[in-house]
């Protein structure tokens, strides 16, 4: 018999909902919730394979300090001590909170509630400021308030559906499938997605606008200017509910058809396509995400699209408006509490001192934080130069995923005194820390999260907590009474902090503010614990209902009108002859983040097992790289070894390195080491999508590829990548120089006893050799080597450690590294959820499966997340091809 648990997927900001069951042996499992209105029963890939990643591998159990296990009460001590001295000593902008958009609500809430009403500094922000402040900024500067019009459903009434600097097939899968749903339904529908790759989310695109890097400002401020002067426009909105009009209209008829060309690269006939579908189709919808967000001019971008909707009224109706998808599970919780630096709690603004007052007045706090903080990238440049002297940070992992992460890691181990409150003992960051707290992670958390609908949700926990590991909430709580704050921080449970949170939204609020879930305010722990989905706005006295914003006006800027916000064309280009290529950055589809939760599942390993650069054919040989060999990218910053994949999905000029790998997984490739600190002027975003840098070859004397049972503790190769695999982990490797004694290597890394001899195969002409190293029937290791990256059956080498090799004949195959004809090669997995790799597809392909349906059929694949559907389709597209040549 199994427990079920109702909760919420811990990923990205389309907040799934998850049931959770853990049977009498305590093996869990998890499955959609099909009630759940974001997703109704689907998951992607990463949500599938939760309940693999919630083993104790790696968990903080314990408190330490300075390297060595403390009591909580001595470890809580020294954190408030601490504090509180360097508050006297310095004042309270000598200390920081850098927080994450992977904490709860309630978490989140106690952090932003300490940091400002009580110590008196905002120098408390959060590692959304990396992936949505600029939708904040463009938000508040157009509405008056940090408000998402619209909803999911949306998406699925529109008949036109702009996908801007969104990989939604791969960031978003769920919200992909609900799109790919609505437009099987409905052929009519068209969907137009805007990015320099062509991404797996351009399969279901009508037309896919490959725009120059940052060249989105343009393209919308050309569009502002089609529209102006077509029957689009809606003058009656214009004029009852929006101001600044007539400057923007100025500025947008400025812009020549030719300089358009220019600043976005497309080609005349694609804009003028563009800008027919958006002026001929009323229910429109425009989704962006981190690639317009993550720029230096990301919040202008946010405004140019805002621009557009509210000169056409197509905003807040169903079916029509600007949709912002939030990247991190409850990046909108964050800002819900005031979570960034320069924000208050309940959408308040820290600027008002109308705002501040009131906040402080209900907190009862001594202070208020008078002016904004401190920046992400600016608070570790302070952390640097020695004015915050104190910094707490919460379920994120900065050296991995700042900008110019050398830098922000040498702050971090200069700081006088570094508190870490994380889930995993050994992070980039947790290495720096002087107290290490451990935290619950999603399995044991209780809380509160919200999605980009504005929908919130409840987060149960479901498994006792490891250890002695605590809330995130409770370590604040506690911290906040041994700072002598004793009775504002005197909470035993989230559903008290939750009530406060929702109280605060509605103190002395007449539909001043959007934020309001007052409904809340007096709930009780059993009505929290049964709490169901639901959206905000919510007043006391209110029924339960689906809200859009927006459409009869009711903006909040003090007259109550939306506001047209003039826009700079930015200097789009910032490579030069030293650095010729412009980088960017970003997800893909089965890991996420910094790979700490991600980097446990062997599942969601498969598909991609190392970082790599997209790199154009003509590029890739121009510099001299061949695809699969090893590519050195480098910025002024610092330099990373990834390897190549070659391909004309990527531009001209152009590479895309994902943002995951970190150094528990892989030698040299935390890609933000590259990234320059350069900032959106407006939001503090860093532009991780236009960095200049240099590629070149990577030349090793030998590449390696290898299976083994024990991870393996240290890897002495000029590059490697580790990734966990069935039954042990994979590894790729490169040298500079041979080693002497390949098997010795072999018996050091892979902890294998000395009195196993490996069998093996050397040819001294080609340089290739193998070693298989076997106790009884089991293989413990297996290492390829070549002059070139190995040719080597990869899955079918992964699925020997999970073997019998009881006769030689198995054994030599093995060396061989292929497999017999009777045991055929998966090849490379396509789909994650079923395991299924593209020899299979193509075997189906070739057996007369001709459609995604019909391999799902065959095979499984694609029939889960969906996430894979694009590639398989290309897949089917290209064997067809090659039949008919």
């Amino acid at each position: 018999m199994s427990a079920e648990t109702k909760t919420t997927c811990p990923y990205c900001g389309v907040g799934c909902g998850v049931i959770a069951s853990v049977d009498d042996d305590g093996k869990v499992s998890v499955k959609g919730d099909p009630d759940h209105p974001s997703n109704y029963g689907r998951l992607c890939s990463k949500g599938s394979a939760l309940a693999e990643t919630i083993d104790l591998d790696g968990r903080l159990l314990y408190p330490e300090v300075g390297g060595e296990r403390a009591s909580w009460d001595d470890a809580l001590d020294l954190v408030a001590n601490r504090f509180s001295e360097t508050v006297a000593a310095h004042g309270p902008d000598s200390v920081a909170f850098y927080v994450s958009g992977q904490l709860l609500t309630e978490d989140y809430y106690l952090a932003n509630k300490l940091m400002k009403g009580f110590i008196g500094s905002a120098n408390i922000d959060t590692n959304s400021r990396l992936c949505m402040s600029s939708s904040v900024a463009g938000h508040r500067r157009a509405f008056g308030s940090d408000t998402v019009p619209g909803t999911y459903e949306d998406i699925e009434l529109a008949d036109l559906v702009i996908l801007t600097g969104s990989n939604l097939a791969w960031c978003h899968p769920v919200l992909y499938q609900r799109l790919a749903a609505a437009k099987a339904e409905r052929p009519g529908m068209k969907v137009v997605v805007i990015d320099p790759r062509r991404t797996m989310t351009s399969d279901i695109a009508d037309l896919h606008l490959a725009i120059r890097p940052d060249g989105d400002v343009a393209l919308f401020t050309g569009l502002l200017a089609r529209l102006a002067q077509s029957s689009a426009i809606d003058q009656n909105f214009i004029a009852t509910h929006t101001e600044g009009f007539s400057d923007v209209f100025a500025e947008a008829s400025a812009l020549s058809f030719s300089d358009l060309l220019d600043k976005t690269g497309l080609p005349a006939m694609q804009l003028r396509e563009f800008f027919r579908l958006f002026e001929t189709t009323e229910k429109v919808v425009t989704c962006y995400s981190q690639g317009v967000n993550q720029s230096s001019s990301g919040t202008d971008k946010v405004n140019a699209i805002l621009n557009c909707h509210l000169a056409t009224g197509r905003i807040g109706r169903p079916g029509m408006g600007p949709f912002s998808l939030t990247g991190q599970p409850n990046a909108m919780g964050g800002r819900e509490v005031g979570g960034l630096a320069n924000m208050l709690a309940a959408h308040m603004a820290i600027e008002n001192a109308d705002d501040r007052d009131r906040v402080q007045r209900f907190w009862k706090s001594p202070v208020i934080a008078a002016r904004p903080g401190l920046k992400a990238v600016d608070m570790f440049r302070a952390v640097a130069d020695g004015r915050i002297k104190a910094l707490w940070i919460m379920a994120t992992n900065p050296v991995v995923s700042m900008p110019d992460a050398d830098a922000v890691e040498a702050a971090i181990k200069a700081c006088p005194f570094v508190v870490v409150s994380d889930v995993l003992g050994q992070t980039d960051t947790t290495r720096h820390a002087d107290v290490l707290l451990p935290s619950t992670g999603w399995a044991e958390k209780d809380g509160t999260v919200t999605n980009s609908e504005r929908r919130i949700s409840r987060q149960r926990g479901f498994l006792p907590s490891p250890g002695e590991a605590k809330p995130d909430w409770w370590q604040m709580a506690e911290v906040g009474r041994r700072m002598g704050f004793t009775e504002a921080f005197s909470f035993h449970s989230p559903a008290g902090i939750f009530a406060e949170h929702a109280a605060l939204s509605s103190f002395e609020n007449n539909g001043s503010r959007d934020f309001d879930i007052g409904a809340c305010a007096q709930i009780t722990a059993e009505d929290y614990e049964t709490l169901s989905p639901f959206q905000w706005p919510q007043p006391a006295g209110t029924a339960l209902q689906t809200t859009r914003f927006f459409a009869e006006g009711g903006f909040f800027h003090a007259d109550g009108k939306a506001r047209f916000v003039p826009v700079k064309m930015p200097v789009s280009d910032r490579t030069t002859a030293e650095f010729p290529f412009t980088l960017n950055t970003g997800r893909i589809r089965d890991q996420w983040h910094t790979m700490t939760r991600t980097g446990k599942s062997a599942r969601l390993s498969a598909h991609i097992a190392e970082s790599f650069a997209e790199i154009h054919p003509r590029d890739a040989i121009e510099i001299g790289v061949s695809d699969a060999s090893l590519i050195e990218i480098e910025s002024p910053q610092g330099k990373v070894i990834v390897r190549a994949l070659v391909t004309e999905r990527q531009a001209r000029s152009s590479l895309f390195v994902p943002m995951h790998w970190n150094d528990s997984f892989a030698a040299k490739a935390r890609i933000d080491t590259v990234v320059a600190p350069v900032t959106d002027p407006f939001s503090g975003q860093p532009a991780s999508k236009n960095v200049a840098v240099a590629a070149r070859p990577f030349k090793a004397s030998h590449y390696g590829f290898a299976v083994s049972v024990a991870k393996p503790q240290q890897l002495e190769a000029a590059y490697w990548a580790l990734a966990k695999a069935d039954g042990g982990w994979r590894m790729e490797l490169a040298f500079d120089d041979a080693v002497e004694d390949w098997a010795e290597w072999c018996h050091a890394t892979f902890d294998i006893p000395p009195d196993v001899e490996p069998l093996g195969y050397a040819d001294q002409t080609s340089g290739d050799l193998r070693l298989a190293f076997f106790d009884g029937d089991r293989l413990l290791a297996a290492l390829f080597l070549a002059r070139q990256p190995v040719a080597v059956a990869r899955n079918w080498a992964i699925a020997q450690l999970s073997a019998l090799h009881s006769n030689m004949r198995k054994r030599f195959a093995l060396v061989a590294g292929r497999p017999g004809t009777n045991t055929p090669d998966p090849g490379a997995t396509v789909c994650s959820c079923f395991g299924v790799g593209v020899n299979q597809i193509v075997s189906a392909v070739r057996n007369g499966c001709h459609s995604v349906e019909a391999v799902g059929k065959a095979l499984n694949a694609g029939t889960n997340c969906g996430s894979c559907r694009a590639e398989i389709r290309g897949i089917i597209d290209g064997c067809l091809a090659t039949a008919a040549e």
